[in-house]
């Protein structure tokens, strides 16, 4: 069994609820997150139990995720949101998700990942630390190509 984990910090110029408007706009993660496309499968994906896929890669390379939405919560009040989703499968085991909140003008988002991926060989198992840091680097892409399409859209 591999463990992944990291976390990754980006600050957005962009008002916190466009963010996290945008954020919780799973089908939509398609538009940053490289070759990756998003459907959803059961339930109301801004609610608590509701499901999704993600879809990423290309051919037989394709990593199928699916998640379940575990908590969700905007407090409009502060500025600050809350989202975690399990990861049910059936390659990755785990959770994710992210904080917003408040930063200067703008948001300040810290996504998290912690999963597991139980069916690879066992001498993979020692390329947990590589493959977090890959799985950090790509968060960092996306945020900022999200960022750069917050950017593009008047608040």
């Amino acid at each position: 069994m591999v463990a992944i984990g990291f976390t990754v910090t980006h600050d957005f110029i962009t008002p916190p609820h466009k963010v996290w408007e945008e954020m919780i706009d799973w089908e939509a993660h398609g538009d940053w997150v490289p070759a990756t496309r998003v459907e959803i499968d059961d339930g109301d994906p801004r609610a608590v139990g509701g499901t999704f896929t993600a879809y990423t890669g290309v051919g037989p390379l394709m990593l199928v995720d699916r998640m379940e939405v575990l908590a969700i919560d905007w407090d409009p009040e502060t500025s600050t949101g809350y989202c975690e989703v399990a990861k049910i499968g059936p390659v990755l085991d785990g959770k994710a998700g992210f904080t917003l909140t408040s930063h200067g003008n703008g948001a300040r988002i810290v996504w998290f990942e912690d999963v597991t991926v139980d069916r690879l060989p066992s001498f993979i198992d020692p390329l947990g630390p590589l493959l977090s840091k890959v799985g950090a680097l790509g968060f960092s892409f996306a945020m900022k190509r999200f960022d750069s399409s917050l950017r593009a859209v008047p608040s």
